[in-house]
């Protein structure tokens, strides 16, 4: 019997490195972010002097407008972190009079890279040239899918990744199944 431990791999991102969460260096927090590859757990940490600033999670809208108003989520610790827990942007802001203004935001953007089963279809521009061939599932367990119809978990030092709970059943299953016969 296999027993998976550790689904996460995320890396740690610090918002703004070493000058951490502020308004007073010129940071520029969009150059920032779209320099990241930013991969479902991962860690966005955000380290702020707490009689300054704070961290707001709002939506695209109140993102662009700078307006705290009916946040998902604040902060005020200065050492928080959000887990990425799905694809899709975040949209963070200093809810402090005219931080937000000045550019103390960001918006994490998570591709949907991993929102894919285990075998994707065909990609709209046709086949690549170079596909590795797909494999089928073990002879020995037609119901399951095999081990390399799972995509690998990729190491911290790679940019992180998380299986997905379904993925990692389906492995788990896999597994298990091919370590019974």
């Amino acid at each position: 019997m296999m027993i998976i431990i550790g689904v996460c791999n995320g890396e740690v991102y610090k918002v703004g490195e070493s000058s951490g969460w502020t308004n007073i260096a010129p940071l520029h927090y969009k150059s920032w972010a779209a320099s990241k590859n930013f991969h479902v757990g991962d860690i966005i940490l955000f380290e702020y002097n707490k009689q300054f600033h704070n961290v707001v999670r709002v939506t695209h809208k109140n993102f662009n407008a700078c307006n705290s108003i009916s946040p998902y989520a604040t902060w005020a610790t200065s050492n928080d972190s959000f887990t990425v827990t799905r694809p899709g942007h975040f949209y963070f802001i200093c809810s402090f009079p005219g931080h937000c203004q000045s550019g103390q935001k960001v918006d994490i953007r998570v591709p949907k890279e991993h929102e894919h089963g285990p075998t994707p279809g065909p990609l709209p521009s046709g086949p690549s040239p170079k596909s590795p061939p797909k494999s089928g599932p073990s002879p020995r367990s037609p119901s399951a899918p095999g081990p390399s119809s799972v995509p690998p978990m990729q190491s911290p030092t790679s940019g992180g990744s998380c299986l997905p709970s379904w993925k990692l059943w389906v492995l788990v299953v896999a597994v298990g199944l091919s370590a019974a016969f």
